[in-house]
C-alpha cells in the first residue's frame, strides 16, 4: 500500500520548491501517493483563510506532510493579522488571536524597523521582509475553533492561549507585581517602553480601553537646546524647543523637541532664546524640519541657536538616535555644563546582563 504523501506547494518559491521535491522522492522507488492542497496565501485568496478545513483533513490522514512556504508582502495588511499566511496557517479554522508584529534585532525591539515596512513600494517591502524578518507575539485568544472565547474573562484566556496556542510566541504575563515591576525596571534594555497591565475579570472589549492600564516608567535628561520654532497661531509665541546631546567625538546631536511650558518658563524662553540665534551648531547625522513622510511635504522652520543653555526634561523612550515622543520640561540647569550633556546620559554602555527580547520572550 502506497504512503499518502500530503503535499502543500503555498506561496512564493513554494511551488517551484514542492515540484522538485516530488521528482526527487519519485525516483527513489518508494511506493508514494501524492495529493496537493492550498495553504498560506494562496489558500487565504482562493477560500478567506490560509488554512482551509480540506487542507487540514489531508495533512490528518496523510503519513506524511511536504510544504513548500507560506506568506509574502502582497498579504502583509491581511486584517485580522491572525488570516495572514504567516500566522493563519499554524491556526484552525475559525480561529483568531490578538497580538503584535514586531522587528527584533542585537536583542532590542527596533521601532525604525518596523516602520519601515509602511512603504507603497511592493520591491521594497519584499526586500525589507527578506533582510530583515518581522515575527508575531500572541497575547491573547479570541475565539478557537468558532468558540467566542473573547466573551470569557481574561483570566480563562490566558489560559486557553498558553494551553492552544503553544506554536505561537507568546508575551510573558505575571500575576505577581513585584515581577512586574522588575520587567518595568529593565524593559528599556529591550527597546521596550512599558508594560500593559490589565483587569482579569473582563472580556475582551474591542477598541476600549477599559480594564487595560499602560505602565511607562519615565526618566529625565538633561539636553543643551540647540533651537526653537515659532509659534503659527500667535505672534512672537515659542512652541518648540530643539534639543541636543552631545557624542564621543563632540559634535552636537539633535535628539528631539519639546514644548508645553509653564507660562514663567515660556516669557523666560521668548526673552532669552531671540537673542540667541545664530547659526547652527549641528551634526549631519539627523537635521530637524526637513521632510519625511509623516511631515505631508511640508519642511518646518527653526531657529538655530547657540548651545548655551541647558533644560532637565522627561521622557518616555529613547529610539536609536531620537526621543520617540515629545519630552517634558522640568527645570532649567544653570549649574550643569553644556558639553556635559551627552549620549552616554540616556545610553549607556549595553552589558551583558542586561535584558534581551528573547530572554524576555522565553522568561516562564
Amino acid at each position: 500500500m502506497p504512503l499518502k504523501i500530503a503535499v502543500l506547494p503555498g506561496d512564493g518559491i513554494g511551488p517551484e520548491v514542492t515540484a522538485e521535491a516530488v521528482k526527487v522522492l519519485q525516483a527513489t522507488g518508494v511506493s508514494l501517493e501524492f495529493e496537493e492542497a492550498l495553504i498560506g496565501g494562496a489558500a487565504y485568496d482562493a477560500t478567506g483563510h490560509p488554512l482551509p478545513p480540506e487542507t487540514l483533513a489531508l495533512c490528518k490522514s496523510a503519513d506524511a506532510v511536504l510544504l513548500g512556504a507560506v506568506g509574502g508582502p502582497k498579504w502583509d495588511n491581511v486584517q485580522p493579522v491572525s488570516l495572514r499566511p504567516e500566522v493563519g496557517a499554524l491556526l484552525p479554522p475559525d480561529s483568531a488571536l490578538d497580538g503584535e508584529i514586531v522587528i527584533q534585532q542585537k536583542g532590542q525591539l527596533d521601532f525604525d524597523a518596523l516602520q519601515m515596512r509602511l512603504h507603497p513600494a511592493e520591491s521594497r517591502i519584499r526586500k525589507l521582509s527578506a533582510e530583515i524578518p518581522a515575527e508575531f507575539v500572541a497575547f491573547d485568544l479570541l475565539l478557537w475553533k468558532g468558540v467566542p472565547v473573547w466573551k470569557e474573562p481574561l483570566k480563562k484566556r490566558r489560559r486557553e492561549l498558553e494551553r492552544k496556542a503553544k506554536k505561537f510566541v507568546l508575551s510573558p504575563s505575571t500575576p505577581d507585581r513585584k515581577q512586574a515591576e522588575k520587567w518595568l525596571a529593565r524593559l528599556a534594555q529591550a527597546g521596550l517602553d512599558g508594560v500593559v497591565a490589565k483587569r482579569l475579570d473582563v472580556p475582551y472589549l474591542p477598541g476600549s480601553r477599559d480594564g487595560v492600564a499602560k505602565v511607562k516608567p519615565y526618566k529625565t535628561a538633561d539636553c543643551v537646546i540647540v533651537g526653537f520654532r515659532w509659534s503659527d497661531k500667535a505672534d512672537g509665541r515659542i512652541s518648540t524647543l530643539l534639543l541636543g546631546l552631545y557624542d564621543n567625538a563632540g559634535e552636537l546631536d539633535f535628539v528631539g523637541h519639546c514644548s508645553g511650558f509653564p507660562a514663567p518658563v515660556r516669557r523666560e524662553l521668548e526673552e532669552k532664546l531671540p537673542k540667541m540665534v545664530a547659526k547652527g551648531k549641528l551634526s549631519d547625522k539627523r537635521i530637524p524640519g526637513g521632510q519625511s513622510r509623516w511631515s505631508a511635504g511640508r519642511e518646518l522652520d527653526w531657529n538655530p541657536v547657540r548651545p548655551k543653555l541647558v533644560i532637565e526634561v522627561r521622557y518616555d523612550k529613547l529610539e536609536k538616535n531620537r526621543f520617540r515622543h515629545g519630552t517634558r520640561f522640568l527645570r532649567f540647569r544653570p549649574d550643569k555644563d553644556p558639553d556635559a550633556c551627552t549620549w552616554r546620559e540616556v545610553r549607556p554602555p549595553r552589558r551583558a546582563s542586561d535584558l534581551t527580547v528573547p530572554k524576555l520572550l522565553s522568561a516562564p
